[in-house]
């Protein structure tokens, strides 16, 4: 279970360079992990378009951030290259991981119970607890949101 104040779970996922990102790579900085159901979709677009112009506010609060879906690697470049994406994406076919953060599951989808990625986010300390969860978010707004709730944390 992702609770705040707990340890975060481990990964080790491949970036959209096909190179492996460990959380305990990361030890030391501010984490921010989405999950998104799929590349290249309206909302999913929207929410890495406004991390990605929001990327500098991010950094200069010592955060990395991490989108996270199911879809391939070469999906993931064809992503960041069309709408010249300035964050890393991790791919999770087996969605092992999203299932570990509680990112795969049952949601409602227009009135429909299914089994899929629920859009949420957790922001990972830098000794890799886990500072600040959304279970469910909305795409639009959404990063200046984090923006604000990673200031408020380092600034606690």
């Amino acid at each position: 279970m992702i609770e705040v104040g707990k340890k975060a779970p481990a990964f080790a996922l491949m970036d959209q360079h096909d190179q492996k990102v460990k959380l305990s790579d990361l030890k030391g900085k501010w984490v921010v992990l989405y999950f998104y159901p799929k590349d290249d979709t309206p909302g999913c677009t929207v929410e890495a378009c406004e991390f990605s112009a929001g990327i500098k506010g991010l950094e200069d609060l010592d955060a990395v951030v991490l989108g996270c879906s199911p879809d391939s690697t070469e999906s993931h470049r064809k992503f960041i290259t069309k709408y010249k994406l300035r964050i890393d994406l991790l791919s999770d076919p087996d969605k092992k991981v999203m299932e570990k953060y509680e990112a795969w599951g049952e949601k409602k989808n227009y009135g429909k119970t299914i089994i899929g990625t629920i859009r949420s986010t957790v922001i990972i300390d830098p000794a890799g607890n886990v500072a600040h969860r959304w279970k469910t978010v909305k795409a639009k707004g959404h990063a200046e949101r984090v923006r604000e709730v990673l200031a408020e944390l380092k600034s606690a």
